[in-house]
């Protein structure tokens, strides 16, 4: 049994991610940590909250980071043309919801159960990096403790998506993507370059609706608009971004890949940028030298894992 804690920023996809968590039979879902990013860390955790009611959700939640790891950068717009004003598509969700939050913050969070049950913590992070560096600079032991860190985010070989050379969650916090892709522990990274081809249509989604319960059907009503903006890159449908990584937990032999250590641009015109220094490859002396080599998914069977999310969400 894989237990995972789910560090997200809901969010469309981080919903479609959620669900899988919950109820993949081979996940254990011990925790839900919320970031800022695809709205404030006030709108995510809201969600966050929502999601485990309508759901009957048992882990539980604790608010993060509001700000990035450095607090003088500027932070920006948040992405409502891509996940809604409310980050879950505009349906109707209360603004107050009657669940109580863990007491303690993210990172802290993170740090005391990694520390109850050494070796066996999975993180699953697929919004900005900040409660994974805070939890590092806190208490740097855990990198030792964690059994390994599955990270939605960056790209390697294809283009970024809020840049030409950056993919959002990594250019929402670069400093914090540094750290943790730095940190002395194993980090898999399921990066556009596998996440941007693999997309779910309107109607196969749809169909998994009209067979499922309110929870799917639930998660069908709030990806409506969120499909609505990916037309211009996919034909009636969306990239499951978050859920690939949630796969990569049980099947990470769906995945093809290339190891190496891998630093994150901070500043500049590629503020946000993803590099990897493959294993193997001889370079000068520079930033890459003596880091941990990391795992970086560059090729993807994206159908089985289509085929899997929807096993998961259906419960068959």
């Amino acid at each position: 049994m894989h237990k995972v804690i789910y560090d997200t920023d809901p969010g469309v996809d981080d919903a479609m991610a959620l669900l899988f968590l919950h109820r993949h039979p081979e996940i254990d879902l011990i925790g839900i940590t919320t970031v800022f990013g695809n709205a404030s860390v006030e709108t995510t955790t809201r969600n966050a909250l929502f999601l485990k009611r309508e759901w009957s959700i048992a882990a539980p939640v604790a608010k993060g980071a509001s700000v990035t790891i450095d607090p003088s950068r500027a932070e920006r717009e948040w992405p409502a043309m891509v996940h809604g004003d409310n980050g879950l598509g505009d349906i109707e969700v209360p603004e107050k919801i009657d669940v109580a939050l863990d007491p303690r913050p993210a990172h802290r969070f993170i740090i005391d159960t990694v520390r109850a049950n050494p070796g066996e913590v999975r993180l699953v992070a697929v919004g900005r990096m900040t409660n994974l560096a805070r939890a590092l600079k806190e208490d740097p032991e855990i990198a030792g403790l964690v059994k390994d860190v599955v990270i939605m985010g960056g790209n390697f070989y294809v283009p970024g998506n809020v840049s030409p050379v950056a993919e959002a969650n990594i250019h929402g916090d670069p400093e914090a993507a540094d750290i943790v892709m730095t940190a002395p522990w194993k980090v898999a990274v399921i990066a556009l370059d596998v996440t941007s081809i693999t997309t779910m249509s309107r109607s196969y989604l749809g169909e998994m609706a009209a067979k499922g319960d309110e929870a799917v059907k639930l998660l069908d009503a709030l990806s409506q608009s969120y499909i609505d903006f990916y037309k211009h890159a996919v034909e009636d449908g969306m990239m499951v971004h978050d859920s690939c990584a949630a796969v990569y937990v049980v099947a990470p032999e769906l995945f093809s890949s290339i190891s190496g250590a891998v630093r994150v641009v901070c500043g500049g015109i590629a503020d946000g940028q993803t590099i990897i220094k493959p294993d193997g490859r001889r370079f000068p002396p520079g930033d890459w030298d003596g880091l941990p080599s990391q795992i970086i998914c560059t090729g993807i069977e994206s159908e089985k894992v289509i085929d899997l999310i929807r096993k998961a969400l259906l419960r068959v």
